[in-house]
């Protein structure tokens, strides 16, 4: 495949330059930078102890998946919802509505599980999904006044913001454990009960500070300079081979990473607790998985927007397959394979988000790029949902070594469509 290589960028506007522009920029980075540091505890809970909280209620480790599948298909709809109402409206109504309803799908798993009811525990975890594609969503955010050649690191500047919280909180699966028991509930809801607070400050935050629009803002700035010899700043030049590959690609890298990582992500505390390891070490092994999955994001963007989408989705592939291979043959005592298994599998995770998110962002006209983007995290979610639903089956019959090489053949597929592509271009 041929390297990429850098061309200058495209003239600049003044909506790149223009010092209030600027200002806004990094007011918008700062505010979702904040809310993500709450979302990230908020997404604790799902990646941690559902499947858990599933296989407890439901004595059932085929249905331990059904955690997983309820959450992205929430996910799914909350993507078309919040796609749309961005926009009409903005990022930020769109945005704080999800995190809402997240929240309120945190309260009623906690609600189910104290009042040991499996159908209402599948309708909040459906709810509880709209946190997770308003966690995503919000990374199309921090590009939207980003100069084309810097978007990439806008995008990875939202994402880093997820390690803390996402980190912090499958940490404290313990401690939350404790605390839920002390207020008359199962130990499992403990980290919900966090997710419920956080996912509401996260949508606070929002509403308050996110301020101005950012995408109303582009738009404004797109009409702005409509008709100048240069092109607004959310449009490639013409000429210039800056712009990444096409639509179609862009969405299945996100697509494939996604069910990859789902899946093995999904079974793997219940791998874990069938071979004696405790609450707590899975939650340890699932917060580097997530520390993994964000805190590269800024070295990715800038890779990213050095290199091109293309050859970071290569690395995409190949992560995701080594992390396969080690987790299948992992010793099932090993928890320190484990976990660098699945520290694998979320640094190929994130390698496929940001170089995804840019293909399809630089593939998106601004005029219908909120909309189109929610449609692009619908596909994701789906899969997503697949994969969750299909792990605990294939675990429940085949075994947890099978998942991880299914997963590593799933990713290594990714390679003739990126390598077609580019020799297309």
């Amino acid at each position: 495949m041929p390297r990429h290589t850098t061309t200058p960028s495209p003239p600049l506007t003044a909506s790149d330059t223009g010092p209030v522009n600027t200002r806004t920029q990094k007011r918008v980075l700062t505010v979702l930078f904040a809310s993500q540091i709450l979302s990230g505890l908020g997404l604790a809970a799902g990646t941690t102890v559902a499947a858990l909280l599933v296989q407890d209620m439901l004595h059932s480790t085929a249905l331990a998946g059904l955690s997983s599948g309820l959450l992205t298909a929430g996910s799914a709809l909350a993507a078309i919802a919040v796609g749309r109402l961005s926009q009409a409206r903005g990022r930020r109504p769109g945005l704080a509505t999800g995190y809402l309803v997240g929240a309120l799908g945190a309260a009623g798993v906690i609600t189910a599980a104290a009042t040991d009811s499996p159908a209402l525990l599948f309708v909040a975890l459906f709810l509880y999904g709209a946190g997770t594609a308003v966690n995503l969503q919000a990374r199309y955010a921090g590009a939207d006044l980003a100069a084309p050649a810097h978007r990439a690191r806008a995008i990875s500047t939202v994402l880093v913001a997820t390690t803390v919280g996402g980190v912090a909180g499958p940490a404290l699966a313990g401690p939350t454990g404790t605390l839920a028991v002390a207020l008359g509930l199962p130990s499992l809801t403990g980290l919900f009960v966090i997710a419920t607070a956080a996912f509401t400050l996260a949508a606070l935050v929002l509403m308050i500070w996110l301020r101005p629009d950012p995408l109303l803002i582009a738009r404004t700035l797109h009409t702005d300079t409509a008709g100048t010899s240069a092109p607004p700043a959310s449009e490639p030049a013409p000429g210039t081979t800056r712009r990444g590959p096409n639509l179609p690609l862009g969405v299945l890298v996100l697509v494939l990473t996604q069910i990859v990582m789902v899946a093995v992500m999904t079974m793997t505390p219940v791998h874990m607790h069938a071979h004696g390891h405790g609450t707590a070490a899975s939650g340890i092994v699932i917060a580097l998985h997530v520390g993994a999955m964000y805190l590269p994001s800024p070295l990715t963007g800038r890779l990213v927007d050095r290199f091109g989408p293309a050859p970071i989705a290569v690395w995409a592939a190949l992560t995701l397959l080594a992390s396969g291979i080690l987790a299948a043959t992992a010793p099932d005592s090993s928890a320190a394979l484990l976990a660098l298994a699945l520290v694998l599998l979320g640094l190929g995770w994130n390698f496929g988000l940001v170089s995804g998110t840019a293909i399809v962002t630089d593939a998106v006209p601004l005029t219908t790029r909120a909309k189109t983007q929610g449609l692009v995290d619908v596909a994701v979610a789906i899969a997503g949902a697949v994969g969750g639903m299909a792990s605990g089956l294939v675990v429940a019959v085949a075994g947890y070594p099978v998942l991880a090489i299914t997963g590593a053949a799933l990713a290594l597929a990714l390679l003739p469509a990126i390598i077609a592509t580019a020799r297309k271009r």
